[in-house]
């Protein structure tokens, strides 16, 4: 079967565009790699940044997007990408099970937040441990809490906590931050913001949510443990892009290299969500490409 459009990842982009490309009677196909939809989001206790749902759990909001898609009747199979090829005026994907063919793709495959690998960490996720201080930020007014890392994204994450939390411990393991000199020059300025530097956490630690941190001084090779009640992640994140390697333009970091069309460097492909390049990557975003993607794929298979 030749398919309109084949849309890779069921997350808030993949499944916004499913959604779009359905009652545009577009012949549409979603490949998953996982077996729950929802993308990041199902990681995330409770999302109250997204109109009209306030303070819904991540799950419920990833099953709503699938339960409208399934509603409208899209097909879905659950396997995993291996290689995609460009035949023109043909795509071809190719699983571990399966070779799908389409006139168009849509990449909707995300990205994933890079870990500490540290004990607690995965039991925690979305109890305590956050990898995004804007979506999560709110639920921490007037408490203590972390953030790992020494970019611009952890700068800027502790500068924003700062603004609701009590206190804000920033951790780094070295000596000096990577981030722009004015960060750090704010952070340095914060009253709220106390610096941990030469430091790596060891462990995360609490019951049903995060309790405390336990780190390890890298030069005296101290140990001591943080009473916190957040923990947020900022050590980087990585487009999940493996299967597109030589064959879309991309980014120094590997994301696609997309504008608000969603078009790449390819005819006929399309990126949408956290895997293209954007300023701002939250749910609401990744919906609104989802339905621009689907735009662009209906004017390139009209010629327009």
């Amino acid at each position: 079967m030749l398919y309109d459009v084949i849309i890779l990842g069921s997350g808030p982009a993949g499944l916004s565009a499913a959604v779009y490309a359905e009652r545009a009677r577009l012949n549409t196909l979603v490949i998953e790699e996982k077996p729950l939809s929802g993308g990041q989001i199902l990681d995330t206790y409770e999302v109250d940044n997204y109109p009209g749902l306030p303070g819904i759990s991540g799950f419920e909001l990833g099953q709503k997007f699938r339960e409208h898609a399934d509603r409208l009747g899209t097909e879905f199979v659950n396997e995993q990408v291996k290689e995609i090829k460009d035949l023109g005026d043909k795509k071809q994907v190719i699983t571990g099970k399966e070779t799908y063919e389409s006139r168009t793709l849509i990449l909707a495959t995300g990205a994933r937040h890079r870990k500490l690998k540290v004990p607690g960490e995965e039991e925690l996720t979305g109890r305590g441990v956050s990898y995004c201080a804007t979506c999560d930020g709110a639920f921490f007014r007037d408490r203590t809490v972390a953030v790992v890392g020494g970019g611009d994204v952890a700068l800027e994450d502790a500068l924003f906590l700062a603004r609701a939390c009590r206190k804000v411990f920033l951790i780094h393991r070295r000596d000096e931050f990577r981030g722009a000199r004015i960060l750090q020059e704010r952070v340095r300025q914060t009253e709220n913001i106390e610096l941990e530097l030469n430091c790596k956490v060891t462990r995360i630690q609490g019951e049903e949510q995060v309790s405390s941190v336990l780190l390890h001084h890298n030069i005296e090779g101290t140990e001591r443990e943080l009473q916190v009640q957040g923990v947020f992640i900022a050590v980087g994140i990585s487009p999940n892009t493996a299967a597109l390697e030589g064959m879309i333009a991309q980014d120094e970091q590997g994301y696609i290299l997309a504008g608000e069309d969603t078009k790449t460097s390819v005819p006929g492909i399309f990126a949408a969500g956290d895997v293209r390049t954007k300023q701002l990557r939250q749910v609401i975003t990744a919906a609104a490409d989802g339905a621009n993607a689907v735009t662009s794929v209906e004017r390139y298979l009209s010629g327009v």
